[in-house]
């Protein structure tokens, strides 16, 4: 297993973590970037668990769900070992459990079902109207023009070098304390090459599909992911993956939150290409609470 260098791109950092390393059967390591993060970004660890499970069933067979629960936060300083179960091995399906475990705990735990490509019934629902990509403001010009006066927090997500690029229709709530309807519109993008193979590009979708998904809970409630006073963590995260894709263009990620409550708060999203085709559905449930000394 590589270890990033100082000249690698983010998306080549991303690869290079998404590169376990085999240490006895069905057991493999991973290792984070060292960012200066104090936790592991979750999207990392769905990649990396699912990465594992697919290293243990044929390669005809690809992800088409994966259900997950946070535990704990992840130390991005020591490794991550990746315990998988083989549950099951069907003529055309696939099962298997996985585990995270950092300091002898576990950290979170995935079920994840593979399947072999057959044809049947095709139908979805249709892409959202939404300005394209090229429309909005890039990373670039949202620095330039937003970060000056920013809060630090909001400023260091937005000057940090990341592997997948985030163009958000409405920027309102990043700097606004207006109460909002509960839902948003983003362009995301992989921000360099992803190889052409599916057990990559269903990782990195993964990957992605843990990015601004929360936010569209906080909405309601004219907050944001960056306010110091919340404290915010991914509860649970499931995932549909429908058609494949090649992550070499622009996706849109819509996102909706249908409730709040008990200290919880719920969010789902869908996945389209530029074209329209849907690739996949996320739901995701996670805390959204006022810290205790607050």
């Amino acid at each position: 297993m590589t270890r990033e260098t100082t000249n690698s791109t983010a998306m080549e950092q991303l690869i290079e973590t998404l590169d376990l390393e085999p240490i006895e059967v069905n057991l493999f390591r991973g290792n984070s970037p060292q960012a200066g993060w104090q936790r592991v970004f979750g999207g990392q660890v769905i990649a990396q668990a699912l990465m594992a499970a697919q290293r243990t069933v044929e390669r005809d067979r690809f992800v088409h769900s994966l259900h997950a629960y946070f535990m704990r936060s992840g130390d991005p300083s020591v490794p991550i070992v990746y315990q998988v179960e083989r549950l099951r091995d069907g003529a055309s399906f696939n099962t298997r459990r996985v585990l995270a475990i950092q300091h002898g705990h576990a950290i979170f735990a995935m079920s994840t079902s593979f399947q072999l490509d057959e044809p049947g019934f095709d139908h979805q629902i249709g892409i959202p109207n939404a300005p394209v990509p090229e429309t909005l403001l890039g990373e670039k010009e949202i620095k330039e023009k937003y970060l000056t006066n920013a809060p630090e927090p909001i400023r260091k997500y937005w000057e940090r070098e990341r592997a997948i690029e985030i163009r958000p229709v409405s920027l309102k709530h990043y700097f606004s304390n207006t109460k909002l309807e509960p839902r948003q519109d983003v362009w995301v993008r992989a921000t360099g090459p992803v190889p052409n193979d599916r057990i990559y590009q269903a990782a990195v979708l993964a990957y992605l599909s843990d990015m601004t998904l929360l936010d569209a809970a906080l909405y309601a409630h004219g907050t944001s992911v960056f306010d110091q006073s919340l404290q915010i963590a991914s509860l649970d995260h499931a995932m549909w993956f429908h058609r494949p894709c090649k992550l070499d263009d622009w996706l849109l990620y819509t996102q909706d939150s249908p409730s709040a409550f008990g200290g919880r708060g719920i969010s789902r999203g869908s996945l389209f290409t530029r074209s329209g085709v849907l690739i996949a559905s996320v739901a995701q449930e996670g805390l959204i609470r006022k810290k205790a000394n607050d």
